[in-house]
């Protein structure tokens, strides 16, 4: 196989010093050299330019700067030098200019505003920083003012303005709703960037009343929130259900559809608009249009492209980003708004501006007495930046004067420079967007030669393969670096050696007899200065027998041979691989010296095989294939368990070891997988064996670790394929000697058990582990904070401690040591405990309530000071009980409900409250001990709702033309009841509805006279009550009038008297004797036909009404089921059928109110409430929904109050 060489390591040398190569005068980074060389100083650490700070915290300006002999440090502030000596808030770190002003112990930030600079000095000169401009942050608050609600007409465009307080810096806006969940964006509705919410089209379900925008101050971690803006948006559906519930069957109306409109831009307005950008920053561009359909947004560039890679669509597509803008992005962008109906652009002009950058940046100039040299100082910008020179800090034009200086421009010529032309220099480069500071000092030295490389360093190489010899080396002026071979050689030189301009020597092909000493000579005008080092080469290292293809059969055995050569210095390791992977974790694989065998081959050891050799100068690898065949048949072979190991023996005992070795029982036709070593100790736990650790199948002996004082005997378990053997016969018995214990209890913890003690408890060693006898344990303890001394006791026996006599609540510091006859364990590590707990010792103060609704309220505490909770603070539990019902009288039986809020909690919500009602409420402080004192208690009154409905409606009386209404009031009033609202209409034989009268009855009424009626006329009635806020749930109910000649029908009411006529049938003629005899002929006959329809319709068990129902399937008029209070079909009694509820009424009459299903949905812990997903509370009241029939033969569903609950606790 393909034998490889990897090449030496030498070579990874050759690039790591190319890439050191040096400039003559650059001093090499040696702390050594660097501590002994004169330096001007440099800055190397200064707060950014614009620096805007917490006010809540103590301000540090850094300014760190390195040089010889170490800078001392200046400031000036807002032009004029700052005596930080005179300020008692104003520090100076230690060997640092960096300054701390402190303004958490009574310091303004404000009084510390303005413009900041950092001079560092030494005798080389005087570096300075940039001009750090200080400015707290600011977060103030929203701006009072009142919000009126918008009413939209549905497809409307609109905009909800947030306008933020102005903070520093700019705050991040976004929009959520009242349980602090982000409003949902799209392409119709999306937030602008200057955080407005637009409205492409506004759609019914955008009504609501918590439209909140935030703004968050990320410097102060604070969130302001501005009051919530309500939307109320009203669709053409619900005006046109308005206009008809007020307009009679014969009156025409309609409303205009919503209409299309083509788009209009909101943002930007105009046509045109300009954009100043500055090179480097993100290019931001927006354009957010009305229309609807919602118009889609594209974007393009006027005469261009937009640029690849750096452009991306933000807001859905709303927003044009470019990022990392230059000059050549200036242009006209136009971005076009599009629906089906047409469309609308904008224009904007884009100009890209540039604050200065670098092209040259100043560097840093080391040179010798009488050398020439030069400082570059090249920016650009747009506008063009204007260059100024500083020396020392001064401005060059004022600087003392030097003779070998000379100002060019961007420019400074050095000629003939001498120590005292040392100095720093200042860059400034400006435009009217900024400013770049660059310092570079020029450092005259004159030092004599010096050498960095370590004396007699050895080098390594393998035979044929490039040398690095290193010389680093340092002088002013540059040394001359010459190599010599041995102690009195001749210079090298030729075309077999390359020399390196920072003194490195390469052989590119070092031999045999390269070997040898190496000197390295440097000298200047100065001095002259030599070092030696030793280079060795050796042998390459050689695979003499590699791998070889093998073809082996399934189940068999294969062995793969990597015989080395190798330089008898180094110390090869040899690594197996498959298929250039790791060998597979299995026991089969066998790496011996210089072979792999792998043994019971199966399929899947199938690949190639690769012998890697590794020295510290080179590697060789070669491989080899093994393929797998199957096996030919063989008779059935009997596989089972092993024969137990025997003949156990111990030997080479010691302290904490012991050899132990065994014969293998009979494999039994299935190799021996690995042999399971078991202990049991004599001394603590007889008869008891534990696991002690197991060795492959292929090891008869093995070396074990023991632990002191212990009585060991061991038993061994052989394991193959089909399962263990019974355990061998036991070994000799072994008694380690005793010793200190080697560790110490764990699970150590403190906790107080009363006011005044602290409980500390720990986790007992084992027999075991005692390491010897007379096992105890020094328990200690001291006070934490405290200058106290340990306080000690030692016990046994136990795992508990009880120190009494504590103060209440205060951290401790505890250890618990072991020890034995012998000695201690070694030091254990501390725990923080706490003694008792006590109750808390003061409530919560300044509870406030403010109602939300009818049934929520939001109740806030101030926090009790944790040196008062004397505990772990574990929350606080809101009480709070209906005192009074104030459309009622007092309650007699008050229950109490608590509410429980985790942590430090300052407020938290109290849900499912009854409307109009008077409520007390305390907050009490929770510990581990229990609760506090309760706060005062606090009255509350949630406003009016709107009522249940009627507690019964009972028709009585029916007579040819007139009904008996009475009715119960309802059984939670939720507030003062102002009318009830009665509605009935008749019900024809084809099932169709007749027209809706409406009748509003005082409050103090409790029934009513319906005259005038259609005589054998079915009629539906509808009923509610009513309080200041709106109508309740109503019932309903159905009777008929008894058969008679038809009456048009006459409202009376017992207090307003009778009502208007609907219609009259009588005429003259009916004064006629004939005509009276006449309808009384047709009168009996129609009698007859009756009593035939009724007898008729009782066999067959249905009436026609009910077949029409069932026909049409109408939801309004389908049979209500038993269990919801509405009708169903009627049943002939001789079916012997359960009477179901029907048009006729009870003999009551009555209709009894079904139970309410309100429940109290609590928030905080204990209490059956639901939360989903981010902690936030889910509970809702619900009635029962009546469908109510609109004029007609269509009907509308008057929906039920419905109070749905959301919250974050």
């Amino acid at each position: 196989m393909m034998k490889e060489m990897s090449v030496s390591a030498s070579k990874a040398s050759l690039v790591l010093f190319l890439c050191q190569m040096i400039s003559a005068l650059d001093v090499p980074l040696d702390s050594k050299l660097l501590e002994e060389l004169s330096q001007p100083p440099t800055i190397t650490q200064q707060s950014p330019k614009d620096y805007i700070v917490d006010p809540r915290e103590n301000i540090v300006i850094q300014c760190e700067a390195k040089g010889k002999p170490p800078p001392s440090f200046s400031w000036t502030r807002n032009g004029t030098h700052f005596d930080i000596d005179k300020d008692a808030q104003v520090t100076m770190k230690p060997n640092s200019g960096t300054l701390v002003i402190n303004i958490m112990n009574g310091g303004k930030a404000e009084a510390y505003e303005g413009v900041y600079q950092c001079t560092a000095r030494n005798e080389r000169g005087a570096a300075i920083s940039n001009n750090i401009v200080i400015r707290p942050s600011r977060s103030p608050l929203w701006t009072k003012e009142k919000l009126e609600p918008n009413h939209v007409r549905e497809g409307d465009s609109l905009v909800l303005h947030c306008r933020p307080p102005v903070g520093l810096p700019p705050p991040i806006i976004f929009w959520m709703d009242n349980a602090f969940q982000r409003l949902p964006q799209s392409e119709r509705v999306s937030q602008g960037l200057n955080g407005d919410l637009y409205f492409s089209n506004v759609q019914p379900e955008d009504t609501r009343e918590d439209y909140i925008c935030y703004a968050r101050f990320n410097h102060t971690q604070t969130i302001q929130q501005k009051q919530p803006i309500s939307v109320k948006v009203f669709s053409m559906d619900s005006l046109n259900d308005t206009i008809a519930a007020n307009l009679s069957d014969t009156d025409i109306f309609g409303a205009k559809p919503v209409t299309e409109r083509q788009p209009v831009l909101l943002t930007p307005t105009g046509s045109t608009s300009t954009k100043v950008e500055l090179r480097g920053n993100v290019l931001l561009l927006e354009c957010i249009a009305a229309g609807l359909p919602t118009p889609v947004i594209r974007w393009i560039k006027e005469g261009g492209e937009l640029p690849a890679n750096r452009t991306f669509f933000e807001n859905f597509k709303k927003t044009l980003k470019i990022i990392d803008v230059s000059e050549a992005d200036s242009g006209n962008y136009k971005c076009i708004a599009r629906n089906i109906l047409g469309s609308a652009h904008h224009v904007i002009s884009v100009t890209v501006k540039a604050a200065p950058y670098w092209i040259t940046a100043p560097r840093n100039l080391v040179l010798s007495p009488g050398e020439d040299g030069t400082l570059i100082c090249r920016a650009n910008g747009n506008p063009k930046p204007n260059i100024s020179w500083l020396a020392n800090g001064v401005p060059i034009a004022i600087a003392p004067e030097d003779p070998s200086r000379k100002v060019d421009g961007d420019t400074i010529i050095f000629s003939h420079v001498q120590e005292r032309s040392s100095a720093v220099y200042q860059c400034n480069a400006s435009n009217e967007y900024g400013y770049l500071l660059a310092n570079a000092f020029v450092n005259v030295l004159a030092e004599p030669p010096r050498i960095l490389t370590p004396a007699n360093k050895l080098y390594q190489v393998i035979a044929d393969s490039p040398a690095l010899l290193d010389c680093a080396y340092f002088g002013s002026p540059k040394p001359e670096i010459e190599w010599f071979k041995g102690v009195k050689g001749s210079i090298l030189r030729g075309n077999e050696y390359v020399f390196h301009d920072n003194g490195t020597l390469e052989i590119p092909v070092a031999q045999k007899d390269s070997t040898g000493t190496y000197t390295c000579v440097a000298r200047n005008a100065l001095g002259k200065i030599q070092n030696e080092v030793q280079l060795e080469v050796k042998d390459p290292t050689m695979i003499i027998k590699q791998p070889e293809y093998k073809v082996i059969q399934r189940y068999g055995q294969v062995s793969f041979e990597c015989i080395i050569k190798h330089d008898s210095t180094l110390s090869p390791t040899i690594i197996w691989l498959k298929d250039n992977d790791e060998l597979p974790d299995d026991e089969r694989f066998l790496v011996g010296k210089d072979n792999l065998t792998i043994m019971n081959v199966t399929d899947k050891d199938d690949g190639t095989y690769t012998c890697i050799v590794n020295t510290t100068l080179d590697s060789v690898s070669a491989s080899a294939v093994l393929t797998v065949v199957a096996a030919p048949p063989t008779p059935a072979i009997i596989y089972a368990r092993p024969n137990p190991p025997f003949d156990l023996e111990l030997t080479g005992q010691l302290e904490r070891s012991v050899e132990l070795s065994w014969i293998p029982g009979d494999e039994n036709n299935s190799p021996i997988t690995n042999f399971v070593i078991e202990y049991e100790d004599g001394l603590h736990e007889p008869g008891v064996w534990h696991y002690q650790t197991e060795v492959p199948g292929t090891q008869t002996t093995v070396q074990l670790k023991l632990s002191p004082y212990v009585n060991y005997s061991f038993r061994v378990i052989a394991v193959n394929e089909i399962g263990r053997s019974q355990p061998s016969e036991p070994s000799e018995q072994y008694l380690t000697k005793s010793a200190n214990p080697d560790e110490n209890p764990s699970n150590v913890q403190g906790i107080g058990s009363e006011p005044d003690n602290l409980v500390i408890t720990w986790e007992s060693l084992k027999g075991f582990q005692s390491n010897g006898p007379g096992l105890q344990y020094k328990v200690s303890w001291r006070q934490k904070d405290v200058d106290d001394e340990w306080t000690s006791v030692i016990v046994a026996n136990v795992s508990k401690y009880i120190v009494s006599g504590t103060p209440t609540f205060v951290p401790y510091e505890i250890k618990v040591q072991a020890l034995n006859d012998l000695g201690y364990a070694p030091e254990p590590s501390e725990v923080i405990g706490h003694s008792g707990e006590d109750l808390p010792m003061v409530a919560p103060g300044n509870v406030q309530v403010h109602v939300i609704n009818s049934t929520l309220a939001k109740v806030h505490w101030d926090t009790v000071p944790l040196k008062t909770v004397r505990g772990h603070l574990q929350g606080y539990k809101v009480y709070y009980w209906k005192v009074q019902n104030l459309s009622r009288r007092s309650r007699r039986h008050v229950e109490k409900k608590i509410l429980t809020f985790r942590g430090n909690k300052t407020f938290g919500m109290l849900p499912g409250l009854e409307p109009y009602s008077s409520y007390k409420l305390n907050v009490r402080v929770v510990n581990g001990k229990g609760e506090g004192p309760a706060s005062p208690d606090k009255v509350f009154k949630t406003p009016e709702g709107v009522p249940s409905s009627p507690s019964f409606l009972r028709i009585t009386n029916p007579t040819l033309d007139s009904l008996t209404l009475e009715w119960g009031s309802p059984t939670h009033p939720n507030g003062v009841l102002t009318s009830y609202i009665l509605k009935f209409q008749p019900i024809n034989n084809t099932h169709e509805l007749g027209p809706l009268v409406e009748i509003r009855i005082p409050a103090n009424e409790s029934s009513l006279i319906l005259k005038n009626l259609n005589y054998s006329t079915r009629y539906k009635f509808y009923f509610n009550a009513q309080t200041s806020v709106g109508s309740g749930s109503q019932i309903t109910e159905e009777a008929i009038t008894i058969m008679d000649e038809g009456k048009m029908a006459d409202i009376l009411h017992p207090a307003i008297g009778a009502g208007k006529a609907m219609a009259s049938r009588q005429v003259d003629i009916a004064t006629q004797g004939w005509f009276i005899g006449l309808m009384c002929a047709v009168a009996l006959l129609i009698l007859i036909l009756l009593i035939v329809c009724f007898i008729r319709r009782n066999k067959g068990g249905k009436y026609p009404v009910k077949e029409k129902e069932d026909a049409h399937a109408d939801p309004e008029i389908q049979p209500m089921k038993e269990d919801d209070g509405t009708f169903g079909e009627y049943s002939d009694a001789e079916d012997h059928k359960p009477l179901k509820k029907g048009s006729r009424t009870p003999s009551d009459r009555t209709v009894k109110k079904e139970d309410s299903d309100d429940s109290l949905v609590d928030y905080g812990e204990g209490v059956n409430g639901q939360f989903n997903e981010d902690g936030s509370f889910i509970g809702q009241y619900s009635g029962k929904k009546e469908k109510e029939p609109a004029e007609g033969n269509e009907s509308s569903e008057a929906p039920s109050p419905v109070n749905a609950m959301n919250s974050f606790v």
